[in-house]
């Protein structure tokens, strides 16, 4: 059986059935998220930025961490980088052209600055080492970790407060019981994580069949399927209405993608670090730098905005594709 799937024909079927998976577990889990939102009175927006974004980011964690066991992590870095990026330009991008995003004064204020600041902090890290040159490093990896658990402390204390200053809760706003809810966020993150994986496997048997090297298989497909389930997650909040979640979602995620995963990874095994990954992360600060200043400016992402986010992705994914095959 397992042969039958390394074939084009039984790709596709996985490839197809990895795709439901995505779709209706982002619906388990947007429904969960949302209902546990409503019942404790925490905002959307901080569920985005915890829950969800961790459950999303569940395909980077298990790449990663695998990888380092099995002590060969280096592209996890060009992983991550390409994650975030496809993150903040695509998945956000997409969303601001379904549906203007009206951006929350903390997520001007905290949420995106910390996100860049993570970005920075990896590159410094990266360039710099800890004593060993172009190496992420386990104290570098120690370091990354420090700054994710004072992220959580600061989404604790936002919830917290939150949930004090909030009104009465609504219970006809509530349809789910905690518990059913907690079995739609962990069904859902599951069927994420499996159909983001088979998704993944499927679209790489399919490439390599047709003739794609393994080298351009891991900069496209693997980091852009790792992303998918930002991508339906996101897109699946905005349609139902859940906006904040789904900006929140993009945003943690690249923090979690960051300081969580390359820590964790970087703790097991000191990842190295090239000068592509400079420039890709480099793109990545550029990226939501850009994306800061114009929702500081206009308190709100709309349809243009959203556009010249996702045609800004491919154009870089075509110089990402030049640079990897020696065409620049």
């Amino acid at each position: 059986m397992a042969a039958f799937f390394q074939t084009i024909p039984g790709a596709l079927i996985l490839l197809v059935v990895g795709f439901v998976g995505l779709i209706k577990g982002a619906d388990f889990f947007v429904d969960g998220a949302s209902n546990v939102a409503k019942r404790f009175k925490v905002p959307s927006l901080i569920i985005g930025l915890t829950i969800v974004a961790m459950g999303t980011s569940l395909p980077e964690t298990a790449v990663s961490i695998s990888a380092s066991i099995a002590g060969s992590n280096s592209l996890a870095i060009s992983n991550v980088a390409g994650s975030n990026l496809f993150n903040l330009l695509v998945v956000v991008g997409l969303c601001c052209i379904l549906q203007k995003v009206e951006v929350d004064q903390d997520t001007i204020r905290r949420d995106i600055p910390y996100s860049l600041l993570a970005a920075v902090v990896l590159i410094i890290l990266g360039m710099l080492g800890t004593g060993d040159g172009m190496v992420l490093g386990r104290l570098d990896g120690a370091i990354l970790l420090a700054l994710f658990a004072f992220f959580l402390f600061l989404m604790i204390r936002s919830a917290l407060k939150a949930a004090a200053n909030s009104d009465p809760m609504d219970e006809e706003e509530v349809t789910q019981s905690v518990i059913m809810s907690l079995v739609c966020i962990v069904g859902g993150a599951a069927a994420i994580a499996v159909g983001g994986d088979w998704v993944v496997d499927a679209a790489s048997t399919i490439a390599l069949k047709l003739g794609m090297t393994e080298t351009m298989v891991g900069l496209t497909i693997v980091a852009v399927g790792t992303s998918l389930p930002e991508l339906v997650t996101s897109f699946v909040a905005a349609r139902k209405g859940e906006v904040d979640m789904a900006l929140g979602n993009a945003i943690g995620s690249n923090v979690f993608n960051i300081l969580l995963v390359l820590g964790i990874a970087s703790v097991i095994s000191p990842i190295g670090f090239m000068m592509s990954n400079a420039v890709d992360i480099a793109a990545v600060i550029v990226a939501t730098i850009v994306c800061w200043a114009v929702a500081a400016k206009n308190k709100s992402l709309g349809k243009a905005m959203g556009a010249i986010m996702v045609v800004s992705y491919f154009i870089y994914m075509v110089y990402v594709v030049m640079r990897e095959t020696g065409a620049l």
